[in-house]
């Protein structure tokens, strides 16, 4: 990747805003070779006129940036590429579920309002017409199928869907914490996984980012890559309505905290097979001790609740999500 064609991706990425540090001073370094002042283009991006003046006079800008010069293509590994690949399936399947939500609740008292700037495990919140929360919201898509579903948990594999213990751990103690119903809205295409959507992304955006990741002075890459999938779902690139377009044609299903929660006492050692395999983490790398549901016999279909809310209101519903009945 040459120099030039990697400001213009990060320019892309980041747009006008200000960029993080120290990627700032080559948003300064454009200023100045756009005809800017020195003085003015240091003061525009929050560095001193010394430290813009020697990355400029720098033999190697991207060296004295960053700490390490801008490889070669051959050299470039897209390191990010699957994580990058997971964050696009999330957040399409965000704004699927949100257009779910707004053709299946029009005209109705309840806002959906977004919390995923605040990076907690709530995605979204759900407030009633006077402005008081009503619902926790945490959205989980799963592509990857659970090959041996049937010999480890009895399940079909395109029946299973497997949430991390601890996750509901926490998010029964944040309902309990904060008496407000906590559910998961789950969604699934079958082997639509972070490998294979990551490899459909443009290489400029995975190049950039697998070397930013990697350089001596880095940028913050988790914001780094949440904005260049912000980038990919404003320019609607091909993977994004690719995959939006596959998740609008599978079922959503809810699944609450309470729920999940007495189906994992009741089938702990039956769906969470890893209590059954010594050595697990040793055997399955490391991965997480999950608890496997039936889509079809633990979790309710979403429009079935939306139709439940809308027909018999907030507090009705919250008894039914405390009960663990949804």
């Amino acid at each position: 990747m040459r120099s030039a064609d990697f400001m213009r991706t990060l320019g892309r990425i980041l747009g006008s805003e200000a960029w993080p540090k120290p990627l700032h001073l080559f948003q300064g370094l454009e200023l100045v070779r756009s005809g800017e002042e020195l003085a003015a283009s240091a003061r525009s991006v929050g560095t001193t006129p010394a430290r813009l003046r020697r990355a400029r006079d720098a033999a190697d800008p991207f060296a004295d940036i960053l700490g390490e010069s801008l490889p070669p293509n051959s050299v470039i590994v897209n390191e990010r590429a699957a994580m990058l690949g997971n964050l696009v399936l999330g957040r399409a399947a965000e704004l699927v579920f949100e257009e779910q939500y707004r053709r299946q609740m029009p005209d109705t008292e309840f806002d959906l309002v977004d919390l995923r700037e605040g990076r907690t495990d709530t995605d979204y919140r759900m407030y009633n017409g006077e402005g008081r929360p009503v619902y926790r919201i945490n959205i989980k898509f799963h592509g990857a199928r659970f090959r041996w579903a049937v010999e480890l948990v009895g399940l079909d594999p395109e029946d299973c869907f497997a949430l991390a213990t601890y996750k509901i751990d926490s998010a029964l103690k944040k309902q309990d914490e904060e008496h407000l119903p906590y559910f998961f809205a789950i969604v699934g295409v079958s082997d639509l996984t972070a490998t294979a959507v990551g490899d459909c992304i443009p290489r400029d955006v995975t190049e950039a980012v697998s070397f930013l990741g990697r350089v001596p002075r880095k940028p913050s890459i988790r914001a780094l890559e949440d904005a260049a999938v912000e980038h990919l779902v404003r320019s609607s690139a091909a993977v994004v309505t690719s995959t939006i377009d596959q998740i609008r044609k599978a079922d959503w299903y809810i699944l609450s905290a309470r729920r999940a929660d007495r189906l994992l006492r009741e089938k702990l050692f039956e769906r969470v097979f890893a209590l059954r395999v010594r050595n697990f983490a040793r055997a399955f790398g490391g991965a997480e001790l999950d608890m496997h549901f039936s889509m079809a016999q633990d979790l309710t279909p979403l429009p079935e609740f939306l139709a439940m809310l809308r027909d018999r209101g907030p507090q009705a519903v919250s008894t039914i999500l405390e009960r663990g009945d949804y």
